[in-house]
């Protein structure tokens, strides 16, 4: 009896190809809705604040933003108005911004709050107002957007939007 190799290089090739093309292709989970919920909660977590749960309504109008400010040639950050959202934004030219980037330089900023005071001693430049939108205990729903900036730089936008949105000038996040 004679066996016929050819089916079986065909398989060993076409699952050499497959293992190539997950080793080269950046994995798209990592800026997944249920990443950018995940990462919000687990800073939530923390501090004893609720879930929050993806809204795609939100997650639109995030989008949007998003593409508008990687179409301005500057991928410049500019936050939206009159949305009713609160919003965090993170990106410039460069880097290939991700949601754990995104969530994580957010969250890094607790670092300067200090909520017995509902104060932050960040130096010049540096806010602890995207923490605090992050962990506000009334947003429940959130939604993120991400898009490559137009230009030469390169670089990618992030947007996560807030309902309801927080920083309420005098209360506390949690």
């Amino acid at each position: 009896m004679e066996f016929y190799s050819a089916p079986k290089a065909a398989c060993l090739a076409l699952a050499l190809a497959m293992a190539a093309a997950v080793v080269m292709t950046p994995c798209a989970a990592q800026n997944s809705p249920q990443d950018f919920v995940d990462l919000h909660n687990a800073a939530r977590a923390e501090v004893g604040v609720g879930e929050v749960t993806w809204d795609d309504t939100v997650a639109a109008f995030a989008q949007s933003w998003a593409e508008h400010l990687a179409g301005d040639g500057g991928c410049g950050l500019q936050h939206s108005s009159g949305s009713g959202y609160g919003e965090n934004l993170l990106g410039g030219p460069g880097d290939d911004w991700s949601a754990a980037d995104a969530v994580g330089a957010w969250v890094a900023e607790k670092q300067w709050y200090d909520h017995d005071s509902n104060s932050c001693s960040a130096p010049e430049g540096d806010s602890c107002l995207h923490y605090t939108q992050v962990v506000w205990r009334d947003s429940t729903a959130i939604g993120c957007g991400r898009a490559a900036c137009n230009g030469d730089a390169g670089g990618f936008i992030i947007s996560c939007n807030y309902n309801p949105p927080g920083n309420w000038v005098g209360e506390s996040p949690y």
